[in-house]
């Protein structure tokens, strides 16, 4: 008996090895290849042990003769199988092929492997979809930016273009002598350098907040004062405009205080304030609303009259640049006061960056005679 068993262990031992080393030639093949090996290894290390078994054994030649032929019918079987499963698991595999080269050529919907996989290539599709869907967003805020980006610089360029030429047309005016009101002249070349100067000065802002950390210095601020502040600075800016500047309080003594910086938070609301009363047509009023949301949030709110914003370009108020159409753009509108309202488009912007520093959010909607931008910050 212990020959039967030893000669059998060894018969399996040596179909194992080649088994192994057939797992080692083969392993820079194809993956059908590989579990067909690996099917096969143990089918006809069985049958050797039962062939041996038998030798051994003196058993009837008809009783022989069966066994062998199950061991065949079993092995057939195994092969076949082991090709089936080969063949499934490289057209899986075949599959998630196509949908990486595609994922790196295009952004569009990965074609389905549909029900031919095994569950866990399955879920490896399911993460190739997920990841091919968040690059195509990243790819879409990418044009975004870019288009924005190329939008500021033609923004920019116009509106430095434009002062330059008047400043270098006052300035050869003056040289050559042909300006009589000379104070005049300076005091345009004093505005239109301002201007420039706000520009430039703009620009550095939103750069700083687009790579800065959170606002440097943080104390509690009172939203209901800042706003009253705000509105008083700008109070002759309306009345200059014709526009009537009211601000809107909850009684009582609640401060609306938050958590925050109160120079950035005094620059974000001016410019939601300025930019409303520049686009609100004269004899038209422009409210500032401070409250708190049930939430606990402090919300304030800047409506204005400006007839509205295209729905189409809600998406777009804050980007970079935008200044939208012609109804809400300063160089279409002449201002009541006769200054100029020309910007570079980058006031919403600068709010936005002011806001989400501050943990909070900015939005804005349509009312039935203009807009209204609210911004929510929590609660100090």
């Amino acid at each position: 008996m212990f020959t039967i068993l030893g000669l059998t262990t060894l018969w399996t031992l040596v179909v194992a090895a080649g088994g192994a080393a057939a797992l080692w030639r083969f392993r820079g093949r194809s993956l059908r290849i590989t579990i067909i090996v690996a099917a096969l290894a143990p089918l006809v290390a069985a049958l050797a042990a039962v062939l041996q078994s038998v030798r051994a054994m003196f058993i009837s030649a008809h009783d022989s003769w069966v066994v062998l032929w199950t061991l065949a019918f079993a092995a057939l079987l195994g092969l076949a199988m082991s090709v089936l499963l080969g063949h499934w698991i490289s057209a899986g595999s075949r599959a998630v092929g196509r949908q990486v080269r595609q994922l790196g050529s295009s952004y569009e919907p990965l074609e389905g492997a549909g029900g031919t996989v095994p569950a866990e290539l399955a879920e490896l599709t399911d993460e190739l979809e997920m990841t091919r869907k968040k690059l195509a967003a990243s790819h879409d805020r990418e044009r975004a930016l870019e288009a924005s980006r190329r939008e500021l610089v033609a923004f920019m360029s116009h509106d430095l273009r434009t002062p330059l030429a008047g400043l270098r047309a006052v300035s050869e005016g003056l040289e050559d002598g042909v300006i009589d009101d000379v104070p005049g002249a300076l005091r345009q070349m004093r505005a239109t350098v301002d201007r420039m100067t706000g520009l430039v000065d703009d620009l550095f802002e939103l750069s700083r907040l687009s790579t800065a950390p959170p606002p440097r210095r943080r104390s509690a601020v009172s939203l209901r004062e800042l706003a009253e502040d705000v509105a008083g600075e700008n109070g002759e800016h309306a009345r200059a405009e014709g526009v009537r500047l009211t601000v809107a309080t909850p009684a009582g003594d609640d401060r609306l205080a938050v958590q925050g910086d109160p120079d950035e938070l005094s620059r974000a609301v001016t410019n939601l304030v300025g930019n409303a009363i520049r686009h609100t047509a004269a004899g038209g009023e422009v409210t500032v609303t401070v409250d708190r949301e049930a939430d606990g949030r402090v919300r304030l709110a800047v409506t204005d009259a400006c007839g509205g914003i295209p729905a189409a370009d809600l998406p777009r108020v804050f980007d970079v640049g935008w200044r939208g159409d012609a109804q809400r753009t300063p160089e279409t509108v002449p201002s009541a006061s006769g200054k100029s309202g020309i910007g570079g488009g980058l006031g919403l912007a600068i709010a936005r960056g002011v806001v989400e520093s501050h943990e909070g959010t900015i939005g804005v909607t349509n009312t039935a005679t203009g807009c209204s931008f609210k911004v929510d910050l929590p609660a100090g």
